[in-house]
């Protein structure tokens, strides 16, 4: 079986995730501790991040490297349109949520996790100490105005202008390229997890997020369309089971 070495919370992994649940894969998830956990994910791939996926003697690391390489595994359902200029599309689209989005969403949910400490708990692995967990939630207040100075407000502004651009073409149609699902869908999908978490991130996680975004009335046909997809996921792996 396909295993998945992950931070539960990371969006690459989610990507990955999301990749499997669309070929309709089947595979087992082992959830890495920051820090020392990594020692075990350097062992098995040479280097400390992570996604890791394992499949048989194959050790791949790298969202887009797994995603190709579960494309070739398994062609169908496509993620990737055989028409080039669709496919040329679909990398540049991926490419931007992994670079552009993805360091954006970071910088705009750190700030979010300094000013919140319920939020900043959350996000915390499960298997944490509670007197650490608590300690955690407890941020010198220059800590969190510190943070807060780094994050640059014309980034900010940037991250809000392309997420309502992509608010208004989900309206249009479920798909950012072509007819079907691609990995551009999975790929944004992923990242969006960072503003405002899904459902699928579980209780404590689930509806929270950055305040401003998540909460923006332009944002809330792409978080819709967030959910949507991963409810077609869901459905589609209980259709294999």
């Amino acid at each position: 079986m396909l295993e998945l070495h992950q931070f539960r919370h990371s969006a690459f992994c989610l990507k990955v995730r999301m990749v499997l649940q669309a070929k309709g894969l089947s595979y087992r998830t082992v959830d890495v501790s920051p820090g020392i956990g990594q020692l075990a994910v350097f062992r098995l791939s040479g280097q400390r991040q992570v996604p890791v996926l394992v499949d048989g003697d194959t050790v791949l690391a790298d969202s887009s490297a797994i995603a190709r390489h579960l494309e070739q595994r398994d062609p169908e359902p496509t993620l990737l349109p055989s028409d080039p200029q669709l496919a040329a599309q679909v990398h540049l689209i991926e490419d931007w949520a992994d670079t552009t989005l993805a360091a954006a969403g970071r910088s705009a949910l750190v700030q979010a996790a300094a000013l919140d400490p319920e939020l900043r708990v959350a996000l915390l692995p499960d298997n944490l100490p509670d007197p650490v967990r608590s300690a955690m939630g407890v941020i010198p207040g220059g800590w969190v105005s510190t943070v807060s100075e780094l994050v640059n407000q014309g980034d900010r502004a940037d991250l809000l202008s392309s997420l309502e651009q992509l608010s208004a073409a989900v309206q249009h149609s479920p798909w950012l390229v072509g007819t079907s699902m691609t990995l551009a869908d999975l790929s944004v999908a992923a990242q969006l997890s960072l503003l405002c978490f899904p459902p699928s991130s579980g209780s404590q996680l689930a509806g929270k997020g950055v305040a401003g975004l998540l909460d923006h009335p332009k944002l809330q046909p792409l978080f819709h369309w967030r959910d949507q997809l991963e409810l077609k996921l869901m459905e589609r792996t209980l259709e294999e089971v």
